[in-house]
């Protein structure tokens, strides 16, 4: 990060790291990837309740993450930020280096 952060910076930070701390979240913005889906959509792919689908979808949206839009009943969502998918890129790919890194000291 290099630079000094105020305590609001830091909290903001957090919170949008904690958005993308649960795999549910993580989930639906994989399921979004592709493109925008109505929440029906999303249920499918997710296998979950829809209870639990329109709780997470409105924490990401709320954080920032996704967008919403309302079309007669149906109610459809996107990625609003495609740099989380960079980021996670990132996390994925400090994890694989990890892992292998783990691995290697198994090997002879």
């Amino acid at each position: 990060m290099g630079k000094k952060l105020s305590e609001d910076a830091l909290r903001l930070i957090a919170e949008r790291f904690k958005a993308l701390g649960e795999p549910m979240r993580l989930k639906l913005i994989m399921t979004l990837e592709q493109g925008e889906k109505n929440v029906g959509q999303i249920v499918e792919q997710v296998s979950s309740t829809q209870a639990n689908v329109s709780r997470h979808l409105q924490y990401l949206t709320e954080a920032g993450i996704l967008k919403r839009r309302k079309d007669g009943l149906h109610v459809y969502y996107s990625i609003s930020d495609p740099r989380v998918f960079d980021l996670c890129q990132v996390v994925c790919g400090s994890l694989e280096e990890h892992f292998n890194n783990r691995a290697q000291a198994f090997k002879s």
